[in-house]
């Protein structure tokens, strides 16, 4: 087949399996596959070991360590228990939408799989694409922030922050390049091995030390004096409804991420290889958030937890050390996240052209210019919004319950319908109960946790001066020099 009937095929494919997929027949994964043999760039490239290393290097990151300070709350006995269920609801979830992507060949993101389900209606399509797009930039946005304080405070030169800022930016736009996920998965697999170094050097060092951070300090933390031994509990004491239900919200946030699923598996080879990718990640990552969580609040205890548990860590060499493994990865997710978004758009803007099969000029112009938005985007709201942390906290309750519930029971329920769920013959009755109480928990999610977030991160009634003072400061020429 020449290049020319091969781009001609391409198209053809694009305009069948593109957004919406109106035409009676619809690509199977082998004729995609096929097509795709004579393009420059082979979107359908990555096996189940490069999905996995994407899916570790999303899950083990910073989050994970917010978890002793759940435990703490919760007790280590339903600290581990929540792990473990919120675990198998995110595995199972994402085998719904693993076999929700294989019934419909045609999806290639989380928007697509919003229309399927709500009938091919195109404004599902955008609502969809509204959460999906400032979920991406929001979890972008905060881990380039936190990146950029680290820089900040260990290099004692009193650097300007939005320089900072600026330049961790330009950095994960570069890491951002890659047009295809395979492309992204050998460094995906770095920053997981930096991940995992880090929360075990935390956990070692929280155990061989003497005593955690502010031991016998005399001052007030969680409520608690910082002051004897450690307090350590099985179940929870003295917690109040607010802090167990914000410790439920930690672990949930930091489990759920099926939001960027349906963009690998739209380029998997093998996308009924799946399961693999997704089992291995699962098991290894609940059993490093159980250990993680109950080893260091065992040794740092209730009174002198923080969160992340890094700064529970006396010995300043040794927090420095820990959390420097961790870089790597604040700045990964954010590439990760933003890869995902410019996937989208790009596909969407370049469906059925040349420019998204080959290496043109237009199209590598196309899609740097859509890393510049993106990331020129993230910068501006991480600087311009002083209270971007609480607000990434209203979002995720906001995120979470849909794309962690409330759509994988609406695509249990219809997978039901075309006789394509796991439960046949005398368990098919469960699928219902399972679909309802998936959208019944997104519900309980969204609602319980914009509660407790809007109750415990209300803004300052003096929010709207300090905005606009803090705008004007950043985009001043003044700001952005060293």
């Amino acid at each position: 087949m020449s290049t020319i009937t091969g781009d001609q095929a391409y198209v053809d494919s694009e305009l069948t399996a593109a957004r919406g997929t109106m035409t009676e027949h619809v690509l199977t994964v082998d004729e995609q596959v096929e097509i795709e043999q004579e393009h420059g760039i082979k979107y359908r490239s990555c096996s189940w070991q490069k999905t996995a290393a994407l899916l570790f290097a999303q899950y083990r990151a910073l989050p994970i360590m917010s978890l002793p300070a759940a435990y703490s709350a919760l007790g280590i006995f339903l600290g581990l228990l929540m792990t473990l269920v919120m675990a198998l609801i995110v595995l199972y979830t994402s085998l719904i939408l693993w076999k929700f992507c294989i019934q419909h060949p045609e999806v290639r993101d989380f928007c697509d799989v919003g229309q399927v389900l709500f009938g091919g209606k195109r404004w599902a399509w955008y609502f969809t694409a509204a959460l999906f797009l400032l979920n991406n930039v929001f979890v972008s946005g905060i881990h380039l922030l936190i990146g950029a304080r680290y820089v900040e405070t260990i290099s004692h030169r009193g650097w300007c922050a939005v320089s900072i800022t600026a330049i961790m930016s330009v950095i994960c736009l570069v890491g951002t390049l890659p047009r295809t996920f395979a492309g992204l998965s050998k460094v995906a697999s770095a920053t997981a091995f930096c991940t995992f170094i880090a929360v075990l050097l935390a956990t070692i060092f929280a155990g061989i030390e003497p005593h955690p951070a502010g031991y016998n300090s005399g001052k007030m933390n969680n409520g608690l004096l910082m002051d004897g031994m450690p307090h350590v509990h099985a179940l929870p004491k003295g917690t109040t409804f607010m802090a167990g239900m914000n410790a439920f919200l930690n672990i949930t946030y930091t489990l759920i991420g099926q939001i960027t699923m349906p963009s690998y598996i739209a380029e998997m080879r093998h996308p009924e290889d799946f399961p693999k990718a997704i089992w291995s990640v699962m098991v290894c990552n609940s059993l490093l958030c159980g250990l993680v969580g109950s080893v260091i609040y065992a040794y740092v205890g209730d009174q002198y937890m923080t969160s992340p548990a890094f700064s529970s860590i006396s010995n300043e060499t040794y927090r420095i050390v820990s959390f420097s493994f961790m870089v790597p990865t604040l700045s990964f997710t954010g590439v990760l996240y933003s890869s995902v978004s410019a996937h989208f758009v790009f596909d969407n803007l370049f469906a059925g052209s040349r420019h998204r099969a080959f290496h043109t000029v237009q199209g590598w112009a196309a899609w740097i210019g859509i890393l510049m938005t993106i990331w020129g985007f993230t910068f501006v709201l991480t600087e311009l919004i002083p209270f971007f942390g609480d607000m990434l906290a209203l979002m995720s309750a906001l995120f979470d319950s849909f794309f962690g519930f409330t759509f994988w029971g609406m695509a249990c329920l219809q997978l039901r319908r075309t006789g394509k769920d796991s439960l046949k013959g005398d368990q098919n009755w469960l699928v219902p109960l399972v679909g309802g109480g998936l959208i019944i928990s997104g519900t309980f999610v969204l609602g319980v946790g914009m509660y407790v977030n809007l109750s415990i991160h209300v803004p300052p009634p003096s929010i709207a001066s300090k905005f606009f003072l803090r705008a004007m400061r950043t985009i001043s020429f003044s700001a952005v020099l060293p």
